[in-house]
């Protein structure tokens, strides 16, 4: 019985492989119990993101097989997805899970967000009655690890995208974003990223200022926001704390005349801009203003460089929690020998039998009737036997571990 993993991400695949390559949440529904029919498969979980699609199985199915189905079922050719494919089996799958749920697999070096979306994956896969005994304590086991690999070192911390760069600079600038109104100034994929970071960081004024009104509505809706035009900068600014922009314009749309405007309009209270966009939108002697606060895309690279370097310093940490947790889940592994269970099992009990037969023959060398030291063995022979089973079943009831349960179904039906 082995455990594998097989799949495809951002750094074998490109994206338009990974689209094809991805499972829906209708397809999944679909998808799990044929892939469960499959000969050699016992578990299974489909984990499926914009950056990775991986199936992770216990059984004695092959990577071959899997590899197949995978292409079967997306209607790819095999070789394609094989050029474009990894896989792992038992420690290096175990480890796999572990380094993906901690986030030391991303795009990104310790985002959270993959955590949630593996924890999503298992409890689909648990809800298709996909996840049995061994796959329900590896990815148990690999949420702890990530908890773990979380709390104990910082690879998680510090801004290493531009988008969160700029909203934790904003944040060290202002101690209480909630107070301050912030100026979107651009509605793309940086701006709504950013939106979303301030909202997290609990920013309730935000006001969209974008080329077209629709865009910036849209941004604006999704994030409790105001929708602007570019040609309103000029009575927005003043009332903006922050200004972050990210427009796809040639030229500067935001000039020194414009800001000094603003300040004074402000009564010289002070203006943070950030500008994301490459080329620039604010004009640069806007940092020659007094009151006035401009950062660039270039001054925010620095920074995340060296947050980078220090995640990358954290991830060798978490490496090692890692190859200490693979090694604990490998050793678990293997003790699920059945030879080595069933030797356990008997030693286990003969050595109960001989202790209670020794008791009991010492009761009978006291005098104590024969016929009552049967009974108190059969008694406690049958308490001991019992007291493991007993407390594992009420265990298993508790915490809804069906598996567990049917283990012992199953042993009550063989036995009738």
């Amino acid at each position: 019985m082995t455990i594998f993993a097989l799949g495809v991400n951002h750094k074998t695949a490109s994206v338009a492989l990974r689209e094809r390559v991805a499972f829906s949440a209708e397809q999944l529904h679909q998808a799990l119990p044929v892939l469960r029919e499959q000969t050699g498969v016992q578990e299974a979980v489909i984990l499926s993101t914009c950056n990775r699609t991986e199936i992770y199985c216990h059984g004695q199915a092959s990577a071959a097989l899997l590899l197949s189905w995978l292409a079967d079922y997306h209607q790819l050719s095999v070789a394609e997805l094989r050029t474009h494919s990894y896989s792992y089996e038992d420690t290096q799958a175990i480890s796999h899970l572990m380094r993906v749920a901690s986030g030391l697999d991303s795009l990104i070096l310790g985002e959270p967000q993959i955590l949630g979306q593996v924890k999503q994956a298992y409890q689909f896969a648990k809800n298709q009655a996909s996840v049995g005994g061994v796959l329900e304590r590896l990815f148990q086991n690999s949420f702890r690890v990530a908890k773990t690999v979380r709390s104990e070192t910082r690879v998680g911390e510090n801004a290493v995208s531009v988008a969160f760069a700029a909203v934790n600079l904003a944040r060290h600038i202002f101690a209480q974003l909630d107070s301050a109104r912030v100026l979107l100034v651009g509605a793309g994929d940086t701006a709504e990223l950013v939106a979303q970071h301030l909202t997290e960081q609990g920013v309730q004024h935000l006001m969209v200022a974008n080329r077209t009104l629709d865009r910036a509505a849209a941004v604006a809706t999704r994030f409790g926001g105001q929708a602007h035009t570019l040609g309103e900068l000029p009575e927005l600014l003043p009332q903006a704390d922050i200004v972050i922009s990210s427009t796809a314009s040639t030229l500067p749309i935001i000039g020194k005349g414009l800001v000094e405007s603003a300040l004074r309009e402000r009564r010289r209270q002070p203006m943070l801009l950030i500008d994301l966009a490459v080329p620039r939108d604010i004009e640069a002697q806007v940092n020659d203003l007094n009151d006035a606060y401009l950062y660039t895309v270039d001054d925010l690279q620095g920074i995340i460089t060296e947050n980078i370097k220090n995640r990358e310093e954290a991830a060798a940490e978490a490496e090692q929690i890692i190859a200490e947790q693979t090694a604990a889940f490998s050793a678990w592994l293997r003790s699920l020998n059945h030879v080595d269970l069933i030797r356990d099992f008997r030693t286990r009990t003969e050595a109960m039998a001989a202790e209670q037969l020794v008791r009991a023959q010492g009761q009978l060398a006291a005098g104590k009737a024969s016929d009552e030291v049967l009974q108190e063995l059969t008694q406690r022979l049958t308490r001991q036997f019992l007291h493991a089973p007993t407390r594992i079943i009420r265990a298993a009831g508790a915490e809804g571990d069906y598996t567990t349960l049917a283990v012992f179904k199953q042993f009550n039906a063989d036995d009738e």
